[in-house]
């Protein structure tokens, strides 16, 4: 029996229905064992983040945005993490650690084997520009991992500068951060050569900030556009692509409308 992650056979309940009435147990660091299987979400656009299985990859700021609210919206949310540092902070969201080194193909594919069905793959999985290895190699190997497993959708967060917005951010900048974005633009390239297998959504932020909210970031497939975009705003926007089968197979770039460099005008892409 799988029992580190498979799902609960609790009564799953949300928001006004009591979510806390779940029952969990960090000392499995999963719930107890399933008594009737639910229905298979049949396509990504039929994404219901109500329970949905979702997995999470990736450390701090956007991931636990993502997680954080698609707990509040009903879905079954693993996050994988390579250390324990935010094992309490993750569990007390109601969300399953599940714990490996997105650089280990075999812990990597562990994960996936030990999560009964999963509907759809978030990774903001980063490295640095002294060790960007994470950026490629980290995200590839969930990549064929969520393929394998038969996922319905990925959205891969990467960053302005990558593929064809390499100008955007200008040269200055694109130098200093050169040795991140060669390696995710690997990772772009793997997820996009995959498209026949699950609907993907490459997504690039601007400049991160770590203020709340403002409420104004969009997604535009505009590649020339630069700007800043908090990282609470780019996890909403990253929740509306992935339930939006409009952003099927398509790479987006994400800024705050109200901090976009220069005097361009930018064609906010609609969902």
């Amino acid at each position: 029996m799988q029992t580190a992650l498979r799902r609960s056979g609790c009564t799953h309940q949300t928001g006004a229905r009591h979510q806390a009435a779940r029952h969990f147990s960090t000392q499995r660091a999963g719930l107890c064992q399933p008594v009737q299987q639910r229905a298979r979400v049949i396509a990504a656009a039929e994404i219901d983040p109500d329970n949905a299985s979702i997995l999470v990859c990736g450390g701090g700021g956007v991931a636990l945005h993502v997680t954080k609210k698609l707990k509040d919206m009903g879905s079954w949310v693993w996050m994988m993490q390579r250390h324990d540092d935010r094992r309490k902070e993750i569990e007390g969201m109601m969300a399953i650690v599940a714990k490996a080194d997105a650089t280990d193909r075999a812990a990597v594919d562990k994960v996936f084997a030990d999560i009964e069905e999963v509907d759809a793959v978030i990774s903001t999985i980063g490295g640095s520009t002294k060790d960007p290895t994470a950026d490629s190699l980290g995200n590839i190997n969930v990549i064929e991992a969520a393929a394998a497993k038969g996922v319905k959708k990925f959205i891969l967060v990467t960053s302005i500068g990558c593929g064809d917005s390499k100008d955007a951010p200008g040269e200055q900048v694109y130098k200093v951060l050169e040795p991140v974005l060669l390696q995710k633009d690997k990772a772009e390239e793997r997820l996009k050569q995959l498209g026949d297998k699950m609907a993907y959504t490459i997504i690039r932020p601007g400049g991160l900030k770590s203020e709340a909210a403002t409420g104004n970031g969009m997604l535009t497939s505009d590649a020339s556009v630069c700007g800043s975009i908090t990282r609470e705003d780019v996890a909403n926007v990253v929740i509306k692509a992935l339930l939006s089968k409009k952003t099927d197979n398509t790479v987006l770039s994400a800024v705050d409308r109200n901090q976009v460099f220069g005097e361009k005008t930018v064609q906010e892409f609609s969902l």
